[in-house]
């Protein structure tokens, strides 16, 4: 009941409604777009070999293209050249300095470095299309093309570029008009698009007698202690008491009481595995198209349940854990604004002492979230691969489906609280990654 009055009430706040349509109504148009087909393109033809023979690769990325890639469709690239393009910028205000300056401009400097990001998924996805056009015409002798040659991959570079770069649009649409991280919403949507067909799949394995029922039941239990680990843990804070001295201005007294600077056990979010796993298919989705032996076999070995693309993936996900930690989270600032604000953490003296404490805190907070992020996204890939599960969510697929719906209902829940209503819990809220 409470559920359904919670549901009444988000349709009650004209703005918030407003906002979840439009984000409801440009998610649709993406989900029509990953249907339609490249030109000059088999789709049928081609969907049926890459699913047949295409692999773990291709199988892997066709879940965060939402099917678009198996259909080689429009939005056949995704939005992955956009995370790859943001990686590599922000990696590059680390590295560059008057880049790093730019990035501390605040709201012009933001406004930079998105055109650069827009700029380097342009590049990304022209690249990569070109591979993908160079793929197909030798793939089965040339079958799924239709007339081959560069006027083919020409257009087949404007369709797919033109693909991702509309993607991105739709995803900072929906940030800015809608509700959610749109980029994120996109992922979500393009993952759960398959769940239905994914079911249905399994129900037929079942009939057919190749899956037991009870081996089912067992998984869907298995998905549901995952599912409840996920939520306990990027809902999981450290509370610092932080105290605050008394001041008194004229004949009041202001200060004096304590509060708490909540740190998140897992800071990053689902940032590491998205960009993780962009870093991943990118080569390994272009050597899948190119029919050489050694390319293919590089291809193989970044297969999912693999020794190296277990052992990679795990060392991208801890380097992408402290590397976007200590993008969006500065101890030094947080310690000047504590003392500014005259608040202190007991045992510890403003300023540089302060600093270092929160810096030790957050760097063991971060490695915890870094094995948590490890466990969930490899631990189900390899019971996956290992056990030939036919089922459709791994953990990184999982885990981005749960972190991404946990921070969309905290915005709807924030809305409906600040105009006085009830929240989708009785007692607390529920919080977002951040």
């Amino acid at each position: 009941m409470r559920l359904l009055t919670t549901i009444q009430n988000i349709f009650k706040v004209p703005e918030l409604r407003s906002r979840i349509i439009f984000t409801l109504a440009l998610l649709v148009v993406y989900r029509v777009g990953a249907h339609i087909p490249t030109p000059g393109i088999n789709s049928e033809a081609l969907r049926r070999f890459l699913l047949e023979k295409g692999g773990a690769v291709v199988g892997f990325f066709d879940i965060f293209s939402g099917g678009a890639l198996s259909q080689m469709a429009i939005f056949a690239l995704g939005i992955m050249p956009y995370i790859s393009a943001s990686i590599i910028i922000q990696l590059l205000t680390v590295v560059i300095p008057a880049l790093g300056k730019i990035a501390k401009e605040g709201e012009a400097g933001r406004k930079k470095i998105i055109k650069f990001t827009r700029y380097g998924t342009v590049g990304i996805a022209a690249i990569q299309s070109l591979g993908i056009a160079i793929g197909l015409e030798g793939m089965a002798g040339g079958e799924f093309v239709q007339d081959p040659g560069w006027p083919f991959r020409l257009i087949t570079m404007i369709t797919l570029t033109s693909g991702t770069v509309f993607l991105m649009w739709l995803g900072e649409q929906i940030t800015e008009r809608g509700i959610g991280n749109g980029i994120s919403l996109i992922i979500f949507s393009g993952i759960v698009a398959g769940l239905p067909v994914a079911i249905a799949r399994t129900f037929a394995l079942i009939r057919a007698g190749e899956v037991s029922l009870i081996f089912v039941i067992i998984l869907i239990l298995v998905m549901v202690a995952i599912v409840g680990g996920i939520v306990f843990i990027e809902r999981g804070q450290r509370k610092i008491p932080v105290q605050y001295a008394r001041r008194i201005i004229g004949n009041k007294v202001f200060g004096g009481q304590t509060a708490h600077l909540p740190l998140k056990i897992n800071t990053a979010g689902v940032i590491p595995p998205i960009f993780a796993s962009s870093i991943i298919m990118f080569p390994a989705t272009i050597a899948g198209f190119i029919a050489i032996p050694w390319v293919q076999s590089l291809s193989a070995q970044l297969s999912p349940g693999t020794i190296i693309y277990t052992t990679l993936y795990m060392g991208l996900i801890f380097f992408f854990c402290f590397f976007y930690t200590a993008v969006i989270f500065n101890p030094v600032d947080i310690a000047e604004n504590l003392q500014k604000q005259g608040g202190y953490i007991p045992g510890i003296r403003p300023g540089q002492k302060t600093s270092d404490y929160i810096y030790r805190v957050i760097t063991r907070l971060t490695f915890v979230g870094a094995l948590y992020l490890g466990f969930v996204c490899i631990i189900p890939e390899i019971f996956i691969a290992e056990l030939n599960v036919p089922f459709y969510f791994g953990g990184t697929s999982l885990l981005i489906a749960v972190g991404v719906a946990l921070d969309t209902v905290s915005q709807i829940e924030s809305h409906l609280i600040t105009r006085s209503y009830d929240g989708f819990l009785k007692k607390g809220r529920i919080k977002g990654r951040r």
